[in-house]
């Protein structure tokens, strides 16, 4: 493989570290909730995830939910902000107005702290580490003590990720977490959206009330979804905001997106803690969509159905969970 290497730099004026692997390579931006916001493919031109133009940026500082890749938790929606949790409530602040719900939680635009970057034989790599704690902001609103890292490394076989959550505390913490990963279709430079296909390990779609959340009952899939669950269908066949359960397909949780005019496939593989997906198209817009990996259900606190069903998992005291994902090509 050439040069292998992972160094500090700028993205758009942000402090970056940079990865480097053969033809890869990657960003990561530390002070913007350890969003990963870049993986390209040099070699061919691909830009694999949405990233902000220049005019875009200071809305993604804002609202840091639809480029890259953001780290959400708790991740989507609850109700009037209001998150039951071992007896008591917290009150998250309702953020949004058109449904009067808490979104997408405290920790993707919270800085984050580089703990190491490197590189080996065969891969570079960074650590981002985010320390909650009294004092911290995230505090407020979490009142738990916990360690989140998130390690990213790039080699010949992609871009790997690896998150670990430890409950620092002694009271039982939530562990819902989820990625809004936005994908580019297309993501080749002289591609077309009309000649890419998404493929999804969903299960049952959840019935979602006119608030967006959860009525606790599942609606049929349309023969579009069987499509997106079966075979492949295009990004923008409709407009998606839509909740689904993971049920892997061959041992794995992934979606598959192909550039059928080049043979092409973005393999984007979660693991199978991820006990749901989102899938959001920004309207039916053509030129990225978001499959999200959830843990848990929206609005899991509130739903009565078993916690595992729903993904409401939690942490004890000194516990550590941990997930691996892979964005690669075939």
């Amino acid at each position: 493989m050439s040069e292998i290497q992972a160094y500090e730099g700028t993205y758009q004026g942000e402090k970056a570290i940079w990865l480097k692997a053969g033809r890869y390579e990657a960003a990561l931006l530390p002070e913007i909730g350890a969003n990963l916001i870049a993986f390209r493919d040099n070699e061919n031109g691909y830009k694999f995830l949405h990233e902000p133009t220049e005019e875009e940026f200071p809305s993604f500082k804002a609202r840091p939910w639809i480029h890259g890749i953001p780290i959400l938790y708790p991740p989507n929606r609850y109700e009037d902000g209001k998150f039951p949790w071992n007896g008591t409530t917290y009150q998250f602040p309702v953020n949004e107005e058109l449904t009067g719900n808490h979104l997408h939680g405290f920790v993707s635009d919270t800085a984050w702290e580089v703990e190491d970057f490197g590189q080996t034989k065969t891969e570079s790599y960074v650590v981002a580490a985010l320390n909650v704690k009294e004092g911290h902001p995230v505090y407020q609103y979490l009142p738990h003590r916990f360690t989140i890292k998130l390690r990213y490394s790039l080699s010949s076989d992609g871009l790997a990720q690896q998150l670990f959550v430890r409950n620092d505390g002694a009271d039982v913490m939530p562990c819902l977490f989820a990625f809004h990963t936005a994908i580019n279709a297309p993501f080749a430079p002289q591609g077309e959206a009309k000649d890419y296909r998404v493929k999804l390990t969903i299960g049952e779609r959840w019935e979602l009330s006119e608030r967006m959340l959860p009525t606790g009952a599942y609606q049929p899939l349309t023969e579009q979804e069987e499509q997106l669950r079966d075979g492949g269908v295009n990004p923008f066949f409709e407009s998606m905001d839509n909740h689904y359960t993971a049920v892997p397909q061959n041992g794995r949780n992934r979606m598959e997106l192909t550039d059928t005019k080049l043979g092409v496939t973005l393999v984007y593989d979660v693991g199978t803690s991820y006990k749901q997906w989102m899938i959001w198209n920004n309207g039916a817009t053509e030129g990225f969509f978001c499959p999200e990996p959830q843990i848990n259900l929206v609005n899991a606190p509130h739903v009565d159905l078993p916690a595992d069903q729903i993904g409401l998992f939690s942490l004890a005291p000194g516990e550590i969970w941990e997930e691996k994902a892979r964005l690669y090509t075939k």
